[in-house]
């Protein structure tokens, strides 16, 4: 009960001795920069006593200098009440819980928490203030923040102003609980044009928005940047071309290498390189590849060479059955590309244009050679053919040599060409009673030989030969037949065998034994002539050829009365004048005393137009043209003087060797071309009948 009559009776003390004392104005939290200025606020009502601040319930001291602080003072009015703690300048152990206190009254004020705020400084770049990098390699720039700042900074990356992104920000935290070092990474791949290039790294915070900065420069290393350009860059084939390998490197190019198509150019070590341009400069680009101490870069350039048609391969001939569709390819190359044609061998018609021909559903007569043509266009250089040949696979084409006629009982040669594709089984000849492929039966016997091509691509040749041996009559009448085989089918042909009699052959034996006596009898006529000169008169006639301008006769008048009937041939009026002794003609005798008369050869003597006058003509000779005559061309440039007469003019004799009295030969202009065509003889000639002779006829 003691207890609350106390308190009654404290409360009408205090109620009679005025107000209780009492805070006016209490300290608050203060956030304050470092090295500013600090103040906490502190006023008391109805209050004359001690006033003192606490320091994390440190008590400061009651006189208002403070001693023992010496950046601590305690400001205001005493009789108002007013108690403000100051401190100046405030660092970082000022930061603490402070509150104002009265003792004699007991009071204390709320805590007021004092923190001290750091600004950032300048952060730092590792490696700085320039750093060192590799263009295209990625790498990173470090920003680390340094002091003791309050809060902790920001720290941003700039470039020309602008913030850059790709930054890693890591923060430590340190054991008694504040915030140690803050740093900032930043990932970048610099390419070559940074060289040189300047980028800030920026702490900023709430004390100091604006922010301090630091810079650093980039100084790239990279490998060298390689332009390479042609001069010109379009030559024709064969002129010179210049290649120009311009670089950029850091650190210094340390060396060049050239390469074309891949294959190192030797000797090529510069920045320049000096070419003769051809066309692989088109296929094989060139290349420079230059290097330094980073690494190395390459970059390669074709050159545009104008340059004529070239044909890597030629065309493959081509092999297709009869029908069927067949196609060639001709790759003419050329810069610009040439225009391509296709015709047939021997023909102008173009086929087709392009480096493709196509021949649909092909029959024989389409085989043969086919021209691909290249034309260069705007280069004009150049230009080719090249062939290919088309084969077109066909049951075999067998002909048939015209056989030389055979002697009954003698030898005989059967002949036949076969061509095919592809090449034949086998040919067999065949008869009446039997057939043959190879080898002998009986009087037959078989050989086959190699034939050259036929024009137009219809395979390779054979000629099959059938020799008989003693020929029979039924070989004559009967026909021969030469057949050949392949896959596709079979060709035949007849061949038939010619007869020859012996009797023509007996009869031209015959007129040249007539002949050789008659020439026999001629020179032994001279030489009487020439032994009996000395008994002949000195007298001497002109004896001309019928038909000349003289008309005058020397025959007798036994020979006048007998030229009706027997007139000998005319001699050409070209072969001149005669000239004979007529006295002695008529005075000589018959050597033979008529014994002997060769009719056909005797040459008249009578002069004029009288029968029986003129030279005996030759017949033509076998070979010669239908027509044209054959004479005895009596050459003047032999300059012979006939020293006696031959014959009596009388009996129609000629006197001894005129210088005219050789024969000259005609010479036919062609013998005609072979025909292997049925019922052609192989030789024109062969088909003339053997020449005929006049018979040396003699009378006693």
């Amino acid at each position: 009960m003691l207890g609350p009559a106390l308190l009654v009776l404290l409360c009408s003390f205090r109620g009679l001795a005025g107000p209780l004392p009492h805070f006016l104005q209490q300290p608050e939290d203060m956030v304050v920069l470092l090295g500013a200025e600090a103040r906490l606020p502190c006023a008391l009502g109805a209050y004359r006593g001690l006033v003192q601040w606490t320091k994390d319930g440190l008590a400061l001291g009651g006189e208002r200098d403070l001693p023992g602080w010496s950046r601590y003072w305690i400001s205001g009015n005493t009789a108002s009440g007013q108690h403000d703690l100051h401190i100046k300048p405030v660092e970082l152990e000022d930061e603490a819980s402070y509150e104002c206190q009265a003792s004699q009254a007991g009071l204390r004020s709320r805590p007021a928490q004092l923190r001290v705020m750091v600004p950032p400084e300048a952060p730092q770049i590792l490696g700085g203030p320039s750093v060192s990098l590799v263009a295209g390699v990625p790498g990173n720039l470090t920003c680390r923040s340094r002091g003791d700042a309050q809060p902790a900074p920001e720290l941003l990356w700039f470039r020309d102003g602008i913030r850059l992104d790709g930054a890693t920000f890591h923060q430590t935290t340190l054991k008694d609980k504040t915030t140690g070092a803050v740093e900032n990474t930043l990932f970048l791949t610099p390419s070559s044009h940074e060289d040189g290039a300047t980028l800030i790294c920026r702490a900023r915070s709430q004390v100091l928005p604006t922010g301090k900065d630091t810079a650093v420069t980039l100084i790239l290393q990279y490998p060298p940047v390689v332009t390479l350009s042609a001069e010109p860059q379009t030559v024709q084939e064969g002129e010179k071309a210049t290649f120009l390998c311009h670089a950029t490197a850091h650190p210094p190019v340390t060396g060049y290498r050239w390469a074309k198509g891949g294959s190192p150019v030797l000797g090529a070590r510069g920045p320049r390189l000096e070419v003769v341009a051809d066309a692989t400069f088109l296929t094989e680009p060139v290349s420079c590849e230059v290097s330094n101490a980073v690494g190395s870069a390459n970059r390669s350039t074709a050159l545009e060479v104008l340059y004529g048609p070239i044909l890597p391969a030629k065309p493959k001939p081509v092999s297709v059955d009869v029908g069927k569709d067949a196609s060639f390819s001709c790759a003419w190359r050329g810069n610009p590309l040439p225009r391509i044609t296709w015709t047939r061998l021997g023909s102008s018609q173009v086929l087709s244009s392009g480096p493709t021909l196509r021949l649909p559903s092909v029959a024989l007569e389409d085989a043969g050679d086919y021209v691909c043509r290249a034309e260069p266009r705007r280069s004009g250089l150049g230009g080719g053919t090249a062939l290919a040949r088309l084969t077109v696979n066909a049951p075999p084409v067998v002909k048939a040599l015209i056989p030389a006629p055979a002697f009954l009982r003698g030898p005989a040669r059967l002949q036949c060409v076969v061509f095919a594709s592809p090449a034949p089984d086998s040919v067999v000849w065949s008869w009446d009673e039997g057939f043959l492929e190879a080898g002998s039966l009986g009087r037959f016997l078989v050989e086959t030989f190699s034939a050259p091509e036929e024009e137009g691509g219809q395979g390779p040749g054979l000629i099959s030969v059938l020799h008989i041996s003693g020929t029979q009559e039924s070989d004559f009448t009967r026909g021969f037949n030469c057949s050949a085989r392949n896959r596709l089918g079979e060709g035949r042909t007849q061949v038939h065998l010619g007869r020859r009699d012996l009797l023509p052959t007996v009869r031209i034996v015959a007129g040249a034994v007539s002949a050789a006596t008659a020439l026999f009898m001629v020179i032994t006529g001279v030489i009487l002539c020439c032994w009996r000169q000395g008994s002949f008169s000195k007298q001497k006639n002109l004896v001309r050829i019928p038909g000349s301008s003289d008309g005058s006769s020397s025959r007798g008048p036994e020979e006048e009365a007998g030229g009706s009937e027997e007139r000998g041939p005319i001699v050409h009026p070209d072969h001149g004048d005669l000239i004979l002794d007529e006295k002695e003609a008529l005075e000589a005798a018959d050597p033979t005393n008529g014994y002997y008369k060769v009719r056909g050869v005797s040459v008249s003597l009578s002069l004029g137009e009288a029968p029986g006058g003129g030279l005996f003509l030759p017949p033509p000779s076998p070979i010669g043209f239908p027509g044209t005559p054959t004479y005895y061309d009596f050459k003047p440039h032999l300059d012979l003087v006939p020293p006696c007469r031959l014959y009596r003019a009388r009996a129609g004799y000629l006197t001894t060797p005129h210088p005219r009295a050789f024969t000259s030969y005609m010479k036919p202009t062609s013998f005609g071309s072979t025909d292997l065509s049925s019922g052609t003889p192989p030789f024109p000639y062969a088909t003339l009948s053997p020449p005929s002779h006049q018979r040396l006829q003699t009378h006693v």
